[in-house]
Protein backbone atom coordinates (compact mmCIF):
# COMPACT_ATOMS: atom_id res chain seq x y z
CA UNK A 1 0.00 0.00 0.00
CA UNK A 2 1.32 3.39 -0.99
CA UNK A 3 1.31 6.34 1.38
CA UNK A 4 1.12 8.74 -1.55
CA UNK A 5 -2.66 9.37 -1.24
CA UNK A 6 -2.16 10.32 2.42
CA UNK A 7 0.59 12.75 1.43
CA UNK A 8 -1.69 14.21 -1.28
CA UNK A 9 -4.46 14.62 1.29
CA UNK A 10 -2.16 16.57 3.61
CA UNK A 11 -0.91 18.79 0.82
CA UNK A 12 -4.44 19.58 -0.38
CA UNK A 13 -5.98 20.19 3.05
CA UNK A 14 -7.57 23.60 3.50
CA UNK A 15 -5.04 24.74 6.08
CA UNK A 16 -2.17 23.81 3.81
CA UNK A 17 -3.65 25.61 0.83
CA UNK A 18 -4.06 28.72 3.01
CA UNK A 19 -0.45 28.42 4.13
CA UNK A 20 0.79 28.28 0.55
CA UNK A 21 -1.37 31.20 -0.57
CA UNK A 22 -0.13 33.45 2.24
CA UNK A 23 3.09 35.35 1.89
CA UNK A 24 3.82 35.20 5.62
CA UNK A 25 2.38 32.05 7.20
CA UNK A 26 5.00 29.58 5.92
CA UNK A 27 8.01 31.81 6.79
CA UNK A 28 6.64 32.49 10.27
CA UNK A 29 6.08 28.79 10.93
CA UNK A 30 9.56 28.04 9.56
CA UNK A 31 11.09 30.66 11.89
CA UNK A 32 9.30 29.23 14.92
CA UNK A 33 10.47 25.75 13.89
CA UNK A 34 14.06 26.98 13.60
CA UNK A 35 13.86 28.60 17.04
CA UNK A 36 12.72 25.24 18.39
CA UNK A 37 15.68 23.66 16.62
CA UNK A 38 18.04 26.07 18.34
CA UNK A 39 16.54 25.27 21.75
CA UNK A 40 16.58 21.51 21.25
CA UNK A 41 20.12 21.79 19.91
CA UNK A 42 21.17 23.60 23.07
CA UNK A 43 19.37 21.16 25.36
CA UNK A 44 20.95 18.16 23.66
CA UNK A 45 24.35 19.79 23.29
CA UNK A 46 24.74 20.84 26.93
CA UNK A 47 24.13 17.28 28.16
CA UNK A 48 26.23 15.64 25.46
CA UNK A 49 29.13 18.03 26.01
CA UNK A 50 28.96 17.28 29.73
CA UNK A 51 29.08 13.55 28.95
CA UNK A 52 32.11 14.20 26.74
CA UNK A 53 33.79 16.04 29.61
CA UNK A 54 33.49 19.57 28.23
CA UNK A 55 32.01 22.15 30.56
CA UNK A 56 29.76 22.08 33.61
CA UNK A 57 32.16 19.61 35.22
CA UNK A 58 31.17 20.75 38.72
CA UNK A 59 27.61 19.57 38.17
CA UNK A 60 26.69 15.90 38.00
CA UNK A 61 25.56 14.73 34.57
CA UNK A 62 22.18 13.79 36.04
CA UNK A 63 21.62 17.38 37.22
CA UNK A 64 22.59 18.84 33.86
CA UNK A 65 20.21 16.40 32.16
CA UNK A 66 17.35 17.26 34.53
CA UNK A 67 17.91 20.98 33.96
CA UNK A 68 17.96 20.53 30.18
CA UNK A 69 14.97 18.17 30.10
CA UNK A 70 12.28 20.85 30.31
CA UNK A 71 13.91 22.79 27.45
CA UNK A 72 14.10 19.61 25.42
CA UNK A 73 10.41 18.88 25.99
CA UNK A 74 9.37 22.48 25.34
CA UNK A 75 11.28 22.56 22.07
CA UNK A 76 9.68 19.29 20.99
CA UNK A 77 6.26 20.78 21.75
CA UNK A 78 7.18 23.59 19.35
CA UNK A 79 9.01 21.60 16.70
CA UNK A 80 6.66 18.65 16.18
CA UNK A 81 3.53 20.65 15.28
CA UNK A 82 5.43 23.30 13.29
CA UNK A 83 7.39 20.58 11.50
CA UNK A 84 4.15 18.81 10.65
CA UNK A 85 2.69 22.02 9.24
CA UNK A 86 5.82 22.60 7.14
CA UNK A 87 5.64 19.01 5.91
CA UNK A 88 1.95 19.36 5.02
CA UNK A 89 2.67 22.32 2.77
CA UNK A 90 5.11 20.24 0.69
CA UNK A 91 3.89 16.73 1.41
CA UNK A 92 3.92 15.43 -2.18
CA UNK A 93 7.43 16.80 -2.72
CA UNK A 94 8.56 15.23 0.58
CA UNK A 95 7.18 11.85 -0.48
CA UNK A 96 9.65 11.70 -3.37
CA UNK A 97 12.71 12.98 -1.50
CA UNK A 98 15.09 10.48 0.12
CA UNK A 99 16.15 13.26 2.50
CA UNK A 100 12.63 13.36 3.95
CA UNK A 101 12.69 9.64 4.73
CA UNK A 102 16.21 9.96 6.13
CA UNK A 103 15.02 12.80 8.38
CA UNK A 104 11.99 10.86 9.60
CA UNK A 105 14.11 7.78 10.33
CA UNK A 106 16.77 9.86 12.09
CA UNK A 107 14.08 11.71 14.07
CA UNK A 108 12.50 8.46 15.20
CA UNK A 109 15.88 7.03 16.22
CA UNK A 110 16.91 10.29 17.94
CA UNK A 111 13.69 10.39 19.96
CA UNK A 112 13.96 6.73 20.97
CA UNK A 113 17.60 7.19 21.92
CA UNK A 114 16.96 10.45 23.79
CA UNK A 115 14.04 9.15 25.84
CA UNK A 116 14.83 5.44 26.20
CA UNK A 117 18.61 4.97 26.12
CA UNK A 118 20.29 8.22 27.12
CA UNK A 119 18.40 8.60 30.44
CA UNK A 120 19.91 5.33 31.63
CA UNK A 121 23.36 6.73 30.95
CA UNK A 122 22.86 10.24 32.33
CA UNK A 123 21.10 9.06 35.48
CA UNK A 124 23.66 6.35 36.24
CA UNK A 125 26.05 6.76 39.15
CA UNK A 126 29.04 8.54 37.62
CA UNK A 127 31.46 6.85 39.98
CA UNK A 128 30.36 3.41 38.75
CA UNK A 129 29.83 4.15 35.07
CA UNK A 130 32.59 3.61 32.57
CA UNK A 131 33.25 7.09 31.08
CA UNK A 132 33.50 5.53 27.62
CA UNK A 133 29.79 4.64 27.83
CA UNK A 134 28.89 8.28 28.47
CA UNK A 135 31.12 9.49 25.66
CA UNK A 136 29.66 6.93 23.27
CA UNK A 137 26.11 7.94 24.25
CA UNK A 138 26.97 11.58 23.63
CA UNK A 139 28.46 10.84 20.21
CA UNK A 140 25.45 8.75 19.18
CA UNK A 141 23.09 11.48 20.39
CA UNK A 142 24.98 14.24 18.59
CA UNK A 143 25.13 12.15 15.41
CA UNK A 144 21.41 11.39 15.43
CA UNK A 145 20.26 14.94 16.11
CA UNK A 146 22.75 16.34 13.59
CA UNK A 147 21.35 13.91 11.02
CA UNK A 148 17.84 15.21 11.70
CA UNK A 149 18.94 18.82 11.19
CA UNK A 150 21.05 18.13 8.10
CA UNK A 151 18.38 16.01 6.42
CA UNK A 152 15.83 18.74 7.20
CA UNK A 153 18.03 21.25 5.44
CA UNK A 154 18.35 18.90 2.45
CA UNK A 155 14.59 18.77 1.99
CA UNK A 156 14.29 22.52 2.31
CA UNK A 157 12.07 22.29 5.37
CA UNK A 158 13.95 23.64 8.39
Amino acid sequence: MSLFPVFEFFQNAGLTVAMRSSRWIFPIIACVHLMGLAVIGGAVLVVDLRLLGFGLSRQPVAQVARDAQRWLLLSLLVMLPTGFLLFMSKAVQCYTLPAFWIKMTALFLALVFTFAVRPKVVMADETRMNPVVGKLAALVSLSLWSSVAIAGKWIGVP
